[in-house]
């Protein structure tokens, strides 16, 4: 089947996936691509991917197939960053005004913004949250940093979707 056209493998799956499977089978979506993924982002969901009908199956990367985003901004408190050698870091946020955790995200910027935030977290040192289990390897801020001034860039830039459950 990996060497079939996508929608001749489509059908094929579509026969073999009863509707009592573990296994879901996600429906075309044809037409506008923007117009598909204005009513995805409106439903609330992740994302979509765009696949060539003529495509056929390859692991690995691919032109073929293109995964687009959904995203949605908000503002958190920063907690603190956790940093440890050999892994990325990360931001620990919490909701605005009460410094509840809610999750982390990594820190996705290049070296030299990632040490700039690292020494304004620094200069913010502060207590950890109340309730917060121990983190050795996290530096905590002081209540009420939703941003640290003059990295207003990092805000947009530096965190990815990668949410923990709080």
């Amino acid at each position: 089947m990996r060497d079939m056209a996508l929608e001749d493998r489509r059908e094929i799956l579509a026969g073999l996936i009863g509707s009592d499977s573990r296994l879901q089978f996600s429906e075309t979506m044809p037409g506008e691509a923007n117009a598909i993924y204005h009513l995805i982002d409106a439903a609330g969901l992740e994302g979509m991917v765009s696949k060539r009908r003529d495509s056929k199956y390859r692991s690995g990367p691919t032109t073929n197939w293109l995964k687009t985003k959904s995203f949605i901004e908000s503002e958190f408190e920063l907690l603190g960053v956790e940093r440890e050698r050999g892994k990325p870091a990360f931001a620990l946020m919490a909701e605005p005004g009460t410094r509840k955790y809610i999750g982390s995200a990594f820190v996705s910027v290049n070296r030299e913004m990632r040490e700039r935030l690292w020494k304004r977290v620094q200069e913010h040192a502060g207590p950890p949250p109340k309730d917060m289990p121990k983190r050795s390897a996290t530096q905590w801020v002081k209540p009420g940093i939703k941003h640290l001034k003059g990295e207003e860039d990092l805000r947009h830039a530096a965190l990815q979707d990668f949410w923990d459950e709080g």
